[in-house]
């Protein structure tokens, strides 16, 4: 190995020329504007040592620098190696120059060893030697020793490369970061600039000018006061003052400092990370004498929160319950495809009727609002509350910012449109609904045989999004037909029946074909006693789970674990789901007994009408079950597309549009990959948030807070003390007493035992087969309608759903008795108390 390399050598790597010397060589192999220099290699180091390294390392052990330093004070450099030294620095022209120790454990990953070697700046001839000398001495300095001690790094395994370079005899110098320090944010450069040479930017001696450049263009200029300067002298360098009329004036103009950026982007370029990167500037030209990655950058992430998007109210209700995580940016895509064309109905054009915050899903219900006060339809807004829970008594509720009259011109076109569309669709649903399967495990089969990006990306627009759209389309039909049904039978029930008796009438949705959401719990007991396959559960119900909107978590049916937890929670039960339905069947038959006996000439009609009840709420469920047989394709679609492009689960963390454009060969979206993910993972951190949110909503502070609710965020203040009593929806009738058990995700779901009160934030179809272990079970979102309400309902589990406050106030152990008649849940004894 040689002792001596030109700057740009290919062989100048990090164990040979030190992390300083082998960014330099890449930098001026790179064509960037590196003052001309040589490396002194660590064979040169090892050399010079090899006749006292054990003393040094003795020295070392024992803490004794001042020992080291006289031992490399006491040797000669080699002659032949003086010599090669020589050569290289007359090659230069004898110049002055700069002198950079450069060690083999500096500037590595996840350290930055700058500053605990030295440097020597204007060095000329014979001093060049001695120069040389005190930098391989300072690998050994104090400091150094106690930073590698301290990092881990073995002393026995460093040496130390010098780097000897031109030294730009500078007027301005300082250091840029191509990513913001402060914030981590990456598409700002920062640059510190003050007079003469570099060191009083460096060493801290100075407060230099901070030009902030965003996106090639000068956004902020903070001017310092340079009081002092580093100058070259005779036989090296002095701080002397900044002449007055100099300290306040900017060292960079706009333009020098987007030309300084510039080239901090094509050594981030060349690198493929944020750098800290040292200039000097001579005669208006820019000189890189170092560049390092910046170490301990703090990560950047997005801001995903629609809720800054304008004063309204946000809930979390309905399907937010059927999309209870933090979103990867695929899901949102879909999610967002979903609403599109499955809730248009509810839209207003102009204004966004989801938001993404914090990577949660939620529904501006101030639309829904308006649109009711515009169209004098203020008395049926209780309907709202059946379907997406109640609001806090006196919540004053914020419109939109447009007149009654723009929301009707824009709102009636629509509806018109919506009925024409709900009409074709219910045409096609029951055929849809009897082929959606086959059809989804076909397209499962074709994303799987398909070879190339492009060759997806087709398939994608050809089959996929077709099968798709279509699902939301149906699904929107089977949720129109007959909404008045849905919320206006169960009322007139109550007031006829009373409440339990009309609650057992309604059941029985299961009896004239199986009910969607009962269906992988069906699936579950007869899995158990045998009578179909695995395969058969993973084909009928796979496609059903807690997270199943949730493209990047495996559905049920490619996870065997899954099927087994819940598998073992049907064991121990004293009463399978069959039975319970049984049971059900016999209240139901009772009530209807004595409807019949009260009202004789109306109970045919009655049964009529809640046939049709039973009939929407079954197609609702099919629908909105085969979309997400659907969503299994759509994850399918994103792992094919990984394995495709050898990216696997990065492309998660990318929309749809940019998955497609990976797919057709571009790698710009993949860029974004990494803030993506940080973004995603810094949310799904956080608890989940509340259900209902006002205005605008930081969750990270929100988070931060010892006092933040659950229930409701609103900033205007005015907000009642959370209750004391544990409240909400009669979501199935019944009373019974246990204790709870206070369970925060369906994964936790064995340590609910048969007997228990389930106690949760919120639940969908994927906690369903919990629901035969539970006594009862007490939700803080839900309504009436809800999925989970109408699974207990039928199961016969008395429920209360949508108290807002029950996860703050019950704890494991407490023991409750849970009224699903009265919506009410009275603290009997809790576990502090026994």
């Amino acid at each position: 190995m040689r002792a001596v390399l030109p700057l740009d050598d290919a062989a100048a790597d990090l164990a040979t020329v030190g992390g300083k010397g082998a960014s330099l060589a890449r930098l001026t192999r790179a064509g960037l504007p590196v003052p001309g220099g040589f490396h002194i290699t660590t064979e040169a180091y090892r050399l010079f040592v090899a006749g006292f390294r054990d003393q040094i390392l003795e020295a070392a052990s024992a803490g004794d620098a001042d020992r080291i330093a006289a031992l490399f004070a006491a040797h000669e450099v080699p002659a032949e190696l003086a010599a090669d030294i020589r050569d290289a620095y007359d090659r230069l022209g004898g110049v002055a120059v700069a002198v950079r120790s450069s060690a083999t454990a500096e500037d590595l990953p996840d350290m930055s060893f700058a500053g605990q070697q030295d440097t020597y700046l204007n060095v000329r001839g014979e001093t060049l030697l001695d120069a040389v000398r005190r930098c391989w001495a300072s690998l050994w300095n104090a400091r150094a020793i106690a930073y590698r001690e301290q990092n881990g790094v073995p002393q026995d395994d460093v040496a130390l490369a010098v780097v000897v370079q031109e030294l730009v005899d500078a007027d301005a110098a300082g250091i840029m970061f191509t990513a913001n320090p402060v914030t981590g944010a990456r598409d700002e450069t920062v640059v510190n600039a003050s007079w003469g040479l570099g060191e009083a930017v460096v060493g801290g001696q100075v407060t230099p000018d901070t030009i902030v450049v965003t996106s090639g263009k000068v956004t902020e200029t903070r001017v310092g006061d340079k009081a002092v300067m580093t100058v070259r002298t005779a036989d090296g360098t002095r701080e002397e003052p900044v002449p007055q009329e100099r300290r306040g004036a900017p060292v960079l103009d706009s333009a020098q400092a987007e030309r300084l950026a510039a080239i901090g982007a094509r050594i981030q370029d060349l690198y493929g990370t944020p750098m800290d990167v040292e200039w000097a500037r001579r005669d208006g030209a820019f000189a890189i004498v170092q560049a390092r990655p910046i170490t301990g950058l703090k990560q950047q992430v997005e801001e995903w929160n629609d809720s800054r998007n304008g004063f309204y109210l946000w809930t979390g209700g309905n399907l937010g319950e059927a999309i209870p995580d933090v979103m990867t940016p695929a899901t949102w895509s879909f999610v967002r495809m979903f609403i599109h064309e499955a809730m248009s109905a509810s839209a207003l054009p102009g204004f966004d009727l989801v938001g993404n915050i914090g990577g949660r899903f939620y529904l501006n219900l101030s639309i829904t609002f308006s649109i009711a006060k515009a169209l004098g339809m203020q008395g049926r807004l209780g309907a709202v509350e059946q379907v997406f829970g109640k609001l806090p008594p006196g919540l004053d509720v914020p419109g939109v910012a447009i007149s009654r009259w723009e929301i009707i011109r824009r709102t009636i076109p629509l509806a018109v449109r919506i009925q024409k569309r709900v009409r074709t669709n219910l045409k096609v649903m029951r055929p849809f609904l009897a082929t959606a399967q086959r059809r989804c495990e076909e397209l499962r089969d074709r994303i799987a045989a398909t070879t190339t990006g492009p060759e997806l990306a087709a398939l994608w627009a050809g089959e996929i999004e077709p099968h798709v759209v279509t699902a939301c389309r149906v699904l929107e039909a089977a949720g129109r037909q007959g909404g008045a049904t849905l919320v206006f039978t169960r009322d007139k029930l109550r007031k006829m029946m009373g409440d339990v008796d009309a609650e057992a009438m309604l059941t029985g949705v299961n009896t004239d074909g199986e009910l969607a959401s009962l269906g992988p719990v069906m699936g579950l007991t007869r899995l158990a006693r045998g009578e179909i396959t695995r395969e058969d559960f993973a084909r009928s119900y796979g496609h059903r789970g807690p997270h199943e909107f949730e493209v990047s978590i495996p559905r049920p049916g490619e996870d065997s674990a899954w099927i087994d937890a819940q598998l073992a929670g049907l064991r121990d039960l004293r009463a399978d789901t069959e039975a319970l339905l049984a049971r059900q069947r016999k209240a139901r038959d009772e009530a209807w007994a004595r409807f019949a006996r009260r009202y004789p000439r109306k109970e045919a009609r009655m049964r009529a009408r809640v046939a049709r009840w039973n009939e929407v709420v079954r197609d609702r469920e099919s629908a909105r079950s085969e979309n997400m047989r659907a969503f299994w394709v759509l994850r399918a679609f994103v792992v094919r597309a990984g394995e495709l492009t050898g990216r696997g689960d990065d492309l998660f963390y990318l929309h749809l549009d940019e998955i497609l454009d990976v797919l057709r060969g571009s790698d710009q979206p993949l860029r974004q990959v990494a803030v993506r993910r940080a973004t995603f993972e810094q949310y799904a951190a956080l608890p989940p948030y509340p259900a209902l949110i006002v205005g605008h909503f930081d969750p990270v502070r929100w988070a931060a807070d010892p006092g933040r609710r659950s229930d409701l965020y609103d900033p205007r203040g005015g907000m009642a003390p959370v209750s004391d009593t544990v409240t909400g929806f009669p979501g199935a009738p019944g009373v019974v007493e246990g204790v709870v058990r206070v369970i925060s995700n369906p994964e936790d779901g064995d340590r609910l035992g048969h007997g228990d009160i389930l106690v949760t934030t919120l639940t969908n179809v994927g906690w369903t087969p919990m629901f035969p272990r539970a006594a009862a079970v007490v939700t803080d979102m839900g309504a009436p309608l809800s999925h989970a309400s109408i699974v207990a309902r039928e199961l016969g589990i008395p429920a209360v759903v949508g108290t807002g406050n029950a996860t703050m106030r019950l704890r494991d152990g407490d023991r409750v008795r849970v009224d699903g008649e009265r919506g009410t849940v009275e603290l009997l004894a809790s576990e502090a108390t026994g």
